[in-house]
């Protein structure tokens, strides 16, 4: 994901796609990097009146409305029935609960269906605001009433519970039933609270500064932020993939993909009213200064040497980051308030001179395991890869040194071959996607020449991109690792592996994410020097494996299953209403690398015969089958003894099935799930991986030459 030109030739535009599994909006609540105004013009509080749409989120609504109907791969209208459909997402981005709005608004809202594509089309976006203003009426209604209900401690004796998911459920006629649904939920908080052994007086406390907080950042909200869950729910009628980022979430965007920023090189979180450092990043200006710590908090802001110090408390954080962010090379002085310090006391003045910062712990890492068999030590690698990043502007700047993913891995594997690996598992498990250029290039490192993917863009045309790699960085025993999260760039480079019989698939079936997006940088259509549009993706194709099959929906097949606490009934493509449907288009002509059928049959039964009896194994399916049954729940008890009860028994089972573990390891009981605080799980699924790479390794002629391959074209060309 990153910004290219979006009007290239179609040969080049494939280096402007977008590979990858983004949220609906960018937390901006990770990073301290480049500022795009002075302190001074930063704003701490939004208008706590009724908002209404700006002229330059008139413009940005036409221009995204032409992008999507010219480009996206659905080449569909924007009529009444996209408008009908925006209205309900919009209603559910707002309320997906069901827990604020009454019958009689939702009624009102009607009026809309019908509109919504105009307000689109000619930026006349009045409706989006009045919808949203009223949710802001109710929401304000509902906090106030949850504040008063704190007034009266509940009777926690009564058998009654509290529904928690209201998806489906129909919306309140009254303000009366709005009201008890708000007293089972206020009644639920403070139950969840008594749990850990408050008292009354310390849980109606916690939950009044709570609430309270909750109406002072819904006053903090602003058009633009309204704007971008419109547009975002405007978009994803089109395809779940399709996404407006406003100018400040596409600086976010930016960051998480080329994993750099500028900036002072700190995490931070909003803790009640102070901007809180949750870490320092290692080799960031503040962590070379050496005086900012974890929980310090975050008092004032000032630019440059002498710049005025401006109070951040109770600002937002995305506010409060963007004015930490500034150029390399520039001062920033942060007032400190240190960590367990009351307010009042004595407070620090930091200097820090902001610099190129990199997000290493996001990057490519390896471990090196030894597996014993019989008498042999064997070592596999594991790399695990969270994203498929690149540092797109240094590498257009020329730069030789700009950081990829691919170049992370090619480094690593040489490290682990000087190691004398046995045995590679590359860990995709969490790996959302990201840029198709680093996935053919990654698949590129392990296949020695071929096809990688198919592209087929809105209008047909069908474009095969080959491995641009000329060297293969291993050619040894392979598994690629995946859970359900691993989605789109992650899939190209597990299919590829899997098609070629490079490598074995391990895991849970993959996400199912194969739609192409592009990436449009809004300001680049601007008439004048009116920057602020931000940018939009766009879904301008569709990608297939070389077998000519879509992974739209269906994903990548692990050719070895693992357990997982993911649902596929909850998470992947194929619950997305919206999401386009499987198909598949002609194979491209490939070479098989290995015909590893057999051996996936060996190595499956061997598997079987482990985890029979493997105590962690055992322990993880047993631990799953549990979460199984409470993720089905919809409701909970709101009496108290019941829910300690329900609780302990919970618990219970719980350090039951973790002694019974310990036994069979040779381990000492533990007398209280306490007690395990600190210590890691063991990760049973890797531990497994580990032990099926160690058998693939002691498998020989897994491979074939590509002269031996030809030799059967009906077998190794599909």
């Amino acid at each position: 994901m990153y910004q290219s030109p979006s009007h290239e030739p179609a040969k080049q535009r494939r280096t402007t796609l977008i590979f990858s599994l983004p949220a609906l909006l960018v937390v901006c609540a990770l990073l301290a990097g480049t500022a795009q105004a002075p302190v001074a013009k930063a704003v701490a509080t939004a208008n706590p009146q009724e908002l209404s749409p700006t002229e330059r989120q008139r413009r940005v609504s036409k221009l995204v409305s032409n992008v999507i109907e010219r480009s996206h791969y659905r080449q569909s209208p924007i009529n009444d029935p996209v408008s009908s459909l925006v209205l309900d997402r919009f209603i559910e981005q707002l309320d997906g609960g069901r827990s604020y709005f009454l019958a009689s608004d939702i009624a009102e809202f009607e009026r809309y269906r019908y509109q919504l594509d105009d307000a689109v089309v000619n930026g006349q976006l009045e409706p989006v605001f009045a919808i949203f203003n009223r949710f802001q009426q109710r929401n304000k209604e509902r906090v106030k009433y949850a504040v008063d209900l704190l007034k009266t401690e509940p009777d926690f004796t009564v058998d009654e519970s509290f529904e928690f998911d209201r998806a489906k459920a129909p919306w309140a006629k009254t303000p009366e039933e709005l009201n008890d649904i708000w007293r089972r939920r206020v009644k639920n908080d403070a139950v969840s609270l008594m749990l850990t052994e408050k008292t009354w007086p310390e849980t109606k406390d916690i939950l009044q500064k709570r609430y309270e907080r909750v109406v002072k950042r819904t006053e903090q909200v602003t058009s633009d932020d309204i704007f971008e869950v419109f547009m975002n729910a405007f978009a994803h009628v089109f395809d779940p993939h399709s996404s407006y980022f406003s100018p400040r979430n596409s600086e976010e965007y930016r960051i998480q993909m080329s994993l750099s920023y500028e900036g002072i090189g700190a995490s931070l979180q909003l803790v009640d009213d102070y901007v809180t450092v949750l870490n320092v990043l290692p080799g960031g200006p503040a962590a070379i200064n050496g005086t900012l710590g974890a929980n310090d908090r975050i008092i004032a802001v000032g630019e440059g040497k002498s710049g005025k110090m401006v109070d951040v408390i109770g600002w937002r954080l995305d506010d409060v980051v963007q004015i930490i962010r500034g150029k390399v090379g520039t001062t920033v002085r942060l007032n400190i308030l240190p960590a367990g310090a009351a307010p009042g006391s004595p407070e620090k003045v930091l200097e820090l001179q902001r610099n190129k910062v990199s997000l290493d712990a996001q990057a490519a890492q390896k471990e090196v395991h030894t597996i014993k068999r019989g008498d042999r030590e064997m070592k596999v690698g594991v790399i695990n890869v969270p994203s498929f990043y690149q540092d797109f502007e240094a590498k257009s700047s020329g730069a030789k040194d700009y950081r990829s993913t691919t170049r992370d891995v090619q480094k690593l594997l040489t490290e682990l071959k000087a190691e004398k690996m046995d045995a590679l598992i590359m860990d995709l498990r969490g790996n959302g996607g990201g840029h198709l250029t680093e996935a053919t290039a990654l698949s590129g490192l392990f296949i020695p020449a071929g096809p990688i993917v198919q592209l087929r863009e809105t209008g047909g045309r069908v474009e095969v991109l080959d491995d641009p790699e000329p060297n293969t960085a291993w050619d040894g025993p392979m598994i690629v690792l995946v859970d359900r999260y691993s989605a789109s760039a992650s899939e190209i480079f597990a299919a590829a592996i899997q098609d070629y019989g490079r490598g074995i698939i391990v895991g849970q079936q993959t996400y199912g994410k194969g739609s192409v997006q592009n990436l449009y940088p809004l300001d680049r259509y601007a008439l004048g020097p009116d920057p602020g549009f931000g940018q939009l993706t766009v879904t301008i194709g569709k990608y297939y494996r070389v077998t000519g099959e879509s992974t739209q929906h269906r994903g990548v097949q692990p050719d070895i299953s693992m357990p997982t606490a993911i649902s596929p009934e909850e998470v992947g493509e194929s619950t997305r209403e919206s999401a386009l449907p499987w198909d598949r288009i002609r194979p491209a002509e490939f070479s098989k690398e290995g015909q590893l059928t057999p051996a996936i049959a060996a190595l499956e039964q061997t598997h079987e015969q482990r985890i029979a009896t493997d105590p962690d194994y055992r322990s993880l399916l047993a631990d799953l089958d549990s979460f199984e049954k409470i993720r089905t729940q919809k409701k909970l008890s709101l009496n108290l003894k019941t829910r300690v009860a329900e609780r302990e028994q919970l618990e219970q089972e719980r350090l039951g099935r973790e002694n019974e573990r310990r036994k069979s390891r040779g381990q000492p009981p533990v007398a209280k799930l306490a007690d395990l605080t600190g210590q890691e799980p063991p990760d049973a699924v890797l531990d497994e991986t580990l032990e099926i790479a160690a058998d693939l390794s002691g498998m020989s002629n897994l491979y074939l030459s590509r002269l031996k391959a030809q030799g059967d074209r009906s077998d190794s060309t599909q």
